[in-house]
């Protein structure tokens, strides 16, 4: 009967990455939320069973599709794609750049030293040949290819200056 705080960590993860989808997923923004959702999840799927594969990182425990993959479902399926939805809805397109690089900072720090806890502290997720700076470095990487992305699938000018209130879901 161990992994108490494991148990407990994980479904308070599903219900805290919820509500953020209740309270900041406008229901008229929900089509330009979704894109970004799966892209990201494409991409945490492809990445994080490389990862897992190579040994570089393990989860020892998992509540969900233990037997179907050695990832963990929680973090790889829904909580990141869903905050890489939220990050690509509340990116500061008509902000200076500056700004835009302490978005990807805040961001990808805020998900990095969450993901260091866990990892000291529970049983989660164990660093076998990765460090904090891997983390750091691919969550930053995947954001940033899943703004390319949005700004693709939307057709978002390139310059990035201002979104075209067409391309925009409304």
């Amino acid at each position: 009967m161990g992994y108490k705080i494991e148990k407990r960590l994980e479904i308070s993860t599903w219900v805290i990455t919820s509500i953020l989808l209740l309270l900041f997923l406008p229901r008229k923004r929900l089509r330009e939320a979704i894109p970004p959702f799966l892209f990201k999840q494409l991409m945490t799927w492809l990445f994080g069973l490389l990862v897992v594969q190579t040994g570089k990182i393990k989860y020892p425990f998992r509540l969900f599709f233990k037997n179907a993959t050695k990832s963990s479902f929680t973090f790889e399926y829904f909580v990141y794609p869903s905050l890489c939805a939220l990050f690509n809805l509340y990116y500061p397109v008509n902000r200076n750049r500056r700004i835009k690089f302490l978005y990807y900072f805040a961001n990808t720090s805020i998900l990095t030293v969450l993901e260091f806890f866990i990892e000291k502290y529970t049983k989660l997720i164990t660093y076998k040949k990765w460090g904090w700076y891997w983390s750091f470095s691919s969550i930053w990487v995947t954001y940033y290819i899943s703004r390319v992305f949005h700004n693709w699938f939307f057709r978002v000018p390139a310059d990035n200056k201002e979104m075209n209130e067409q391309t925009r879901c409304k």
